[in-house]
């Protein structure tokens, strides 16, 4: 991963950290974390290419929308 991607992985961590926090539920390993946070910002970018969009705002969006 290139520095921008890994920067935005970082962040998509803590925000995923952040959110399962914040619905009181319990927080994945950070083996987990990472996996999953990579996936959030290749789909981001994904999607950003195909439609456009800002990859940080596809990025909350996509971890907001952690099932409960």
């Amino acid at each position: 991963m290139g520095f921008i991607k890994e920067q935005q992985k970082r962040l998509a961590i803590r925000f995923l950290s952040w959110q399962y926090e914040k619905r009181n539920l319990p927080v994945p390993s950070r083996i987990e974390l990472e996996r999953h946070a990579a996936g959030i910002v290749e789909d981001a970018h994904r999607i950003a290419r195909e439609r456009g969009r800002n990859v940080m705002s596809i990025i909350k969006e996509m971890v907001a929308d952690i099932k409960r």
